[in-house]
């Protein structure tokens, strides 16, 4: 599945165009910390994908589940900053490989942590090296699984492991993509294509 939006947009210049256009939700308090995590797109055998980790069992939160690759800032960077050094940090990707396309709504999680996405795709070619004691695996997963309405499962305070882990999550071969992961990625799409009509695909 290959993406092209109107007149020979791709993929990356749509998203930066929406998120250009978008007013993303900045939060300024209610919240003890401040992370950022990267949404890493990348082509691969003509389509596109999102790179997502699977965090080891030794990390001290969010053991074995499925993240994006990001974590606390550090005092005096930038948010934009925070998350593309702890992608390499994470998965060994650097930085000159990352165009970041823009910024997305501030999430609050259960820790009271305001966590800020950046969208961004991966220039070819790029490396991906994992941290052991963080990263068990790494996943690269075709968007088409997110735009797919028939492979979204919505269930309502869902559990997973004995956790809330909100209403939305997918399926990728064995891993569930739930929680936070899978909340940011329902509304990052959804956003996507309720785009005003002059950038929605043909």
């Amino acid at each position: 599945m290959r993406f092209m939006f109107g007149e020979n947009v791709r993929f990356s210049e749509y998203v930066r165009r929406r998120l250009a256009e978008l007013s993303p939700v900045r939060l300024t308090d209610g919240f003890t910390r401040q992370a950022a995590v990267l949404m890493p797109f990348f082509e691969q055998d003509g389509e596109v994908r999102l790179l997502l980790t699977r965090r080891t069992d030794d990390v001290e939160t969010h053991k074995g589940q499925i993240s994006f690759p990001g974590g606390m800032r550090e005092e005096g960077e930038t948010l934009e900053r925070t998350a593309i050094r702890e992608t390499f940090e994470e998965t060994g990707i650097a930085a000159d490989r990352v165009d970041v396309l823009g910024r997305f709504n501030d999430y609050i999680t259960v820790t009271d942590v305001c966590v800020t996405p950046f969208a961004a795709m991966l220039r070819q070619p790029f490396t991906v090296t994992p941290q052991a004691d963080e990263v068990a695996e790494v996943l690269r997963v075709p968007v088409s699984l997110f735009l797919d309405p028939e492979q979204l499962l919505v269930e309502k305070d869902l559990l997973v492991e004995g956790k809330v882990a909100g209403d939305y999550s997918w399926f990728y071969g064995t891993h569930r993509i739930w929680g936070l992961t899978a909340l940011i990625i329902h509304d990052f799409f959804k956003e996507l294509l309720t785009a005003p009509k002059h950038l929605l695909p043909h």
